[in-house]
Protein backbone atom coordinates (compact mmCIF):
# COMPACT_ATOMS: atom_id res chain seq x y z
CA UNK A 1 0.00 0.00 0.00
CA UNK A 2 1.15 3.54 -0.72
CA UNK A 3 -1.22 6.51 -0.76
CA UNK A 4 -3.84 4.70 1.32
CA UNK A 5 -1.53 5.08 4.31
CA UNK A 6 -1.97 8.84 4.10
CA UNK A 7 -5.68 8.48 4.72
CA UNK A 8 -4.73 7.50 8.27
CA UNK A 9 -2.64 10.69 8.54
CA UNK A 10 -5.60 12.88 7.67
CA UNK A 11 -8.02 10.95 9.87
CA UNK A 12 -5.62 11.04 12.83
CA UNK A 13 -5.95 14.83 12.98
CA UNK A 14 -9.50 14.28 14.29
CA UNK A 15 -8.05 12.64 17.41
CA UNK A 16 -5.36 15.20 18.16
CA UNK A 17 -5.10 18.37 16.13
CA UNK A 18 -1.85 19.35 17.83
CA UNK A 19 0.18 16.85 15.82
CA UNK A 20 1.39 18.49 12.60
CA UNK A 21 0.15 16.82 9.45
CA UNK A 22 3.69 16.42 8.13
CA UNK A 23 4.59 14.45 11.26
CA UNK A 24 1.65 12.12 10.65
CA UNK A 25 2.69 11.80 7.00
CA UNK A 26 6.09 10.55 8.11
CA UNK A 27 4.59 8.43 10.91
CA UNK A 28 2.33 6.36 8.67
CA UNK A 29 5.26 5.70 6.35
CA UNK A 30 7.95 5.32 9.03
CA UNK A 31 8.43 1.61 8.35
CA UNK A 32 9.06 2.39 4.68
CA UNK A 33 11.12 5.49 5.48
CA UNK A 34 13.42 3.13 7.39
CA UNK A 35 13.08 0.36 4.80
CA UNK A 36 14.47 2.50 1.96
CA UNK A 37 17.90 3.22 3.52
CA UNK A 38 18.02 -0.33 4.84
CA UNK A 39 17.66 -1.51 1.23
CA UNK A 40 20.33 0.93 0.06
CA UNK A 41 22.69 -0.27 2.79
CA UNK A 42 22.03 -3.94 2.04
CA UNK A 43 20.51 -4.59 5.47
CA UNK A 44 17.20 -5.61 3.95
CA UNK A 45 16.61 -7.12 0.51
CA UNK A 46 14.24 -7.01 -2.41
CA UNK A 47 14.09 -8.22 -6.00
CA UNK A 48 12.22 -6.79 -8.97
CA UNK A 49 10.07 -9.67 -10.22
CA UNK A 50 7.42 -8.49 -12.71
CA UNK A 51 4.26 -10.52 -12.25
CA UNK A 52 4.94 -11.63 -8.68
CA UNK A 53 1.64 -9.88 -7.96
CA UNK A 54 -0.79 -8.35 -10.42
CA UNK A 55 -0.06 -4.79 -9.31
CA UNK A 56 3.32 -4.74 -7.56
CA UNK A 57 6.58 -6.21 -8.94
CA UNK A 58 8.56 -6.07 -5.68
CA UNK A 59 9.66 -9.35 -4.15
CA UNK A 60 10.12 -8.18 -0.56
CA UNK A 61 11.79 -11.34 0.61
CA UNK A 62 13.89 -10.00 3.50
CA UNK A 63 12.75 -7.08 5.68
CA UNK A 64 12.74 -8.30 9.29
CA UNK A 65 13.94 -5.03 10.81
CA UNK A 66 11.19 -2.81 9.44
CA UNK A 67 8.19 -4.92 8.42
CA UNK A 68 7.99 -7.81 10.84
CA UNK A 69 5.13 -7.52 13.34
CA UNK A 70 7.60 -7.37 16.22
CA UNK A 71 9.64 -4.65 14.49
CA UNK A 72 6.50 -2.63 13.72
CA UNK A 73 5.50 -2.73 17.38
CA UNK A 74 9.02 -1.73 18.41
CA UNK A 75 9.18 1.23 15.99
CA UNK A 76 5.73 2.33 17.16
CA UNK A 77 6.93 2.30 20.76
CA UNK A 78 10.04 4.28 19.79
CA UNK A 79 7.84 6.81 17.98
CA UNK A 80 5.70 7.17 21.10
CA UNK A 81 8.67 7.76 23.37
CA UNK A 82 10.41 10.04 20.89
CA UNK A 83 7.41 12.26 20.17
CA UNK A 84 6.49 12.43 23.86
CA UNK A 85 10.01 13.57 24.68
CA UNK A 86 10.10 16.18 21.93
CA UNK A 87 6.58 17.51 22.40
CA UNK A 88 6.37 20.47 24.77
CA UNK A 89 2.65 21.18 24.57
CA UNK A 90 0.02 19.94 27.01
CA UNK A 91 -1.49 16.56 26.29
CA UNK A 92 1.76 15.32 24.82
CA UNK A 93 1.07 11.75 25.86
CA UNK A 94 -2.16 11.65 23.86
CA UNK A 95 -0.41 13.14 20.84
CA UNK A 96 2.42 10.63 21.15
CA UNK A 97 -0.11 7.80 21.24
CA UNK A 98 -1.72 9.10 18.04
CA UNK A 99 1.71 9.13 16.38
CA UNK A 100 2.47 5.60 17.60
CA UNK A 101 -0.85 4.26 16.31
CA UNK A 102 -0.21 5.98 12.98
CA UNK A 103 3.13 4.19 12.76
CA UNK A 104 1.60 0.79 13.50
CA UNK A 105 -1.27 1.35 11.06
CA UNK A 106 1.29 0.88 8.29
CA UNK A 107 1.74 -2.81 9.16
CA UNK A 108 -2.02 -3.40 9.42
CA UNK A 109 -2.72 -1.92 5.99
CA UNK A 110 0.28 -3.68 4.45
CA UNK A 111 -1.07 -6.96 5.83
CA UNK A 112 -4.21 -6.46 3.75
CA UNK A 113 -2.46 -5.87 0.41
CA UNK A 114 0.89 -7.69 0.61
CA UNK A 115 1.44 -11.24 -0.48
CA UNK A 116 2.71 -13.39 2.43
CA UNK A 117 6.00 -11.53 2.84
CA UNK A 118 5.41 -9.78 6.17
CA UNK A 119 7.18 -11.74 8.94
CA UNK A 120 5.76 -12.05 12.41
CA UNK A 121 9.28 -11.92 13.83
CA UNK A 122 12.72 -12.18 12.28
CA UNK A 123 12.22 -13.53 8.77
CA UNK A 124 9.74 -16.25 9.72
CA UNK A 125 5.99 -16.92 9.81
CA UNK A 126 5.21 -14.62 6.90
CA UNK A 127 1.69 -13.34 6.39
CA UNK A 128 -0.30 -11.17 3.97
CA UNK A 129 -3.79 -11.33 2.47
CA UNK A 130 -2.56 -10.63 -1.07
CA UNK A 131 -4.98 -7.92 -2.25
CA UNK A 132 -2.28 -6.76 -4.67
CA UNK A 133 -3.32 -9.69 -6.84
CA UNK A 134 -6.62 -7.87 -7.39
CA UNK A 135 -5.42 -4.47 -8.65
CA UNK A 136 -8.83 -2.88 -9.25
CA UNK A 137 -9.98 -3.71 -5.74
CA UNK A 138 -6.63 -2.69 -4.26
CA UNK A 139 -6.71 0.63 -6.11
CA UNK A 140 -10.28 1.25 -4.96
CA UNK A 141 -9.20 0.60 -1.37
CA UNK A 142 -6.29 3.04 -1.68
CA UNK A 143 -8.66 5.66 -3.10
CA UNK A 144 -11.27 5.15 -0.40
CA UNK A 145 -8.73 5.35 2.41
CA UNK A 146 -7.04 8.45 1.02
CA UNK A 147 -10.13 10.49 0.20
CA UNK A 148 -12.03 9.22 3.24
CA UNK A 149 -9.21 10.54 5.40
CA UNK A 150 -9.09 13.84 3.50
CA UNK A 151 -12.86 14.24 3.95
CA UNK A 152 -12.56 13.68 7.72
CA UNK A 153 -9.70 16.17 7.90
CA UNK A 154 -11.40 18.89 5.86
CA UNK A 155 -14.61 18.58 7.87
CA UNK A 156 -12.86 20.27 10.81
CA UNK A 157 -9.58 21.79 9.65
CA UNK A 158 -9.35 25.53 9.00
CA UNK A 159 -7.54 25.19 5.69
CA UNK A 160 -8.27 25.81 2.05
CA UNK A 161 -10.02 22.71 0.76
CA UNK A 162 -9.30 22.80 -2.96
CA UNK A 163 -5.50 22.43 -2.64
CA UNK A 164 -5.94 19.32 -0.49
CA UNK A 165 -8.34 17.76 -2.99
CA UNK A 166 -5.89 18.51 -5.82
CA UNK A 167 -3.06 17.07 -3.72
CA UNK A 168 -5.09 13.93 -3.17
CA UNK A 169 -5.79 13.62 -6.89
CA UNK A 170 -2.08 13.95 -7.70
CA UNK A 171 -1.22 11.32 -5.10
CA UNK A 172 -3.82 8.99 -6.56
CA UNK A 173 -2.39 9.55 -10.04
CA UNK A 174 1.03 8.50 -8.76
CA UNK A 175 -0.56 5.42 -7.22
CA UNK A 176 -2.12 4.56 -10.59
CA UNK A 177 1.30 4.82 -12.25
CA UNK A 178 2.79 2.52 -9.62
CA UNK A 179 0.03 -0.04 -10.15
CA UNK A 180 -0.26 0.05 -13.92
CA UNK A 181 3.04 1.56 -15.14
CA UNK A 182 6.42 -0.07 -15.77
CA UNK A 183 8.35 -1.69 -12.88
CA UNK A 184 11.32 0.04 -11.23
CA UNK A 185 14.62 -0.48 -13.03
CA UNK A 186 16.36 -1.77 -9.89
CA UNK A 187 16.01 -2.31 -6.17
CA UNK A 188 18.02 0.83 -5.42
CA UNK A 189 15.89 2.88 -7.80
CA UNK A 190 12.77 1.68 -5.98
CA UNK A 191 14.27 2.65 -2.62
CA UNK A 192 15.43 6.11 -3.73
CA UNK A 193 12.10 6.84 -5.43
CA UNK A 194 10.16 5.82 -2.33
CA UNK A 195 12.34 7.91 -0.03
CA UNK A 196 12.02 10.97 -2.26
CA UNK A 197 8.23 10.57 -2.44
CA UNK A 198 7.85 10.33 1.34
CA UNK A 199 9.93 13.45 1.88
CA UNK A 200 8.18 15.42 -0.85
CA UNK A 201 4.69 14.50 0.32
CA UNK A 202 5.55 15.50 3.90
CA UNK A 203 6.85 18.86 2.67
CA UNK A 204 3.69 19.48 0.64
CA UNK A 205 1.52 18.52 3.62
CA UNK A 206 3.41 20.97 5.83
CA UNK A 207 2.96 23.72 3.26
CA UNK A 208 -0.74 23.10 2.72
CA UNK A 209 -1.52 22.92 6.41
CA UNK A 210 -0.27 26.45 6.96
CA UNK A 211 -3.13 28.84 7.49
CA UNK A 212 -3.58 31.69 5.01
CA UNK A 213 -2.34 34.08 7.68
CA UNK A 214 0.97 32.21 7.76
CA UNK A 215 0.57 31.30 11.42
CA UNK A 216 2.07 28.04 12.58
CA UNK A 217 -0.55 25.36 13.14
CA UNK A 218 -0.14 22.40 15.41
CA UNK A 219 3.65 22.49 15.83
CA UNK A 220 4.73 21.09 19.20
CA UNK A 221 5.36 23.95 21.59
CA UNK A 222 3.62 26.54 19.44
CA UNK A 223 0.05 27.70 19.00
CA UNK A 224 -1.65 29.07 15.94
CA UNK A 225 -2.49 32.74 16.08
CA UNK A 226 -6.11 33.43 16.86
Amino acid sequence: MFVGHYGVSFAAKRFDTSVPLWVLFLAVQLLDVLWAPFILLGIEKLRIVPGITASNPLDLYYMPYTHSLVAALLWSAIAFVGYRALSRHRGGERAALVVAVAVFSHWILDFIVHRPDLPIYGNTMKVGLGLWDHPVIAFALESALLFGGIWLYLARAEVRRVPFVVFGAVMLGIQAYIFFGPPPVSDTAAAWTALAAYGLFALVAARLERRPSGAAAGIPGQRAAT
